[in-house]
């Protein structure tokens, strides 16, 4: 099963509502950012509205009327990874402007060069740069705040996408894709398993009025519905991509480029190895705090 990274994520709480804080650490040997992406994923299906990393963990949110102490403990036994350990802490909070408090702490405007923003529809539109884009990210990651999307962007912005057919795997909010869109692309499709992600990224293509995107939902057995792409965009993890590099290359036109990210700088060999198995050509790679992005090519 494949998680988007759900951090971080748009507080959309009741400001009259009072809320629970959970705090979660674990005993494992597995990747604290890997826990928190399938942990986060898990707790949202018992009604968690919004998440963000902890120094050794994660912080979770949910409102006192859904907050049920037997549903989190039966959904942490049934916890899909092995090998971990998750302790937890809860306190309630009051209820306040939780907009205002997302606003002022976690997503603030992402300004890359001069040549896109990215805010959410609460900030105050800024001119001057080409790409302005419009993102309300609710239970999806993707808001540019992630080293790895911001990477990723900063990969798009430097190709002339005009007519070209492109595929955003994994899209999350559909940052890539309306990007893509903006700079003149042909066929655009982002595809998520989550279904916070699909409703999301269909309400910021409106946003940003590209809802010419089409959006599905599911993994990489949807790729091939949607036939060929000279660029394929997979920001997911490193197990998930090493799964699907295959899928990804069956769907690339010759010549195509396929960018990933969503992995450490010590992952990088594992990526190569994969992707070269399935005949790409490594070409380069960007990092930004151990974060990585890869730059593949199909012959």
């Amino acid at each position: 099963m494949k998680y988007s990274i759900p951090l971080p994520l748009q507080i959309t709480k009741d400001k009259n509502m009072n809320y629970y804080e959970l705090k979660f650490t674990y005993e494992s040997p597995v990747e604290t950012t890997v826990i928190n992406d399938i942990l986060a994923a898990e707790l949202g299906e018992i009604g968690f509205e919004s998440f963000t990393e902890s120094e050794d963990g994660l912080l979770a949110y949910i409102s006192d009327s859904l907050y049920n102490v037997n549903t989190l403990q039966d959904k942490l036994k049934e916890f899909p990874l092995e090998n971990v350990a998750i302790h937890y802490t809860a306190q309630e909070v009051e209820g306040k402007d939780w907009n205002e408090e997302w606003e002022k702490n976690y997503f603030k405007p992402i300004r890359i060069g001069n040549d896109c923003i990215i805010r959410a529809s609460f900030h105050e539109p800024e001119p001057g740069y080409t790409y302005n884009i419009v993102i309300d990210p609710k239970m999806a990651f993707g808001t540019g705040n992630h080293e790895t999307t911001f990477l990723m962007i900063s990969e798009m912005l430097k190709l002339d996408l005009e007519g070209k057919d492109l595929l955003d795997m994994g899209c999350g909010t559909a940052v890539l894709a309306i990007l893509a869109k903006m700079k003149k692309a042909g066929k655009v499709v982002g595809i998520d398993i989550d279904e916070w992600a699909y409703n999301n990224a269909l309400e910021n293509t409106r946003l940003n009025n590209t809802e010419d995107i089409q959006v599905a939902l599911g993994g990489a057995e949807q790729i091939p519905a949607f036939g060929q792409f000279d660029i394929v965009f997979a920001n997911i993890n490193r197990n998930i991509l090493l799964n699907d590099i295959k899928h990804y290359t069956e769907c690339m036109k010759p010549g195509a480029l396929l960018f990933m990210s969503g992995f450490y700088t010590q992952d990088i060999p594992f990526i190569r190895e994969e992707c070269e198995r399935n005949g790409l050509i490594f070409l380069s790679h960007a990092e930004k705090n151990n974060w990585v992005a890869v730059k593949t090519q199909k012959p």
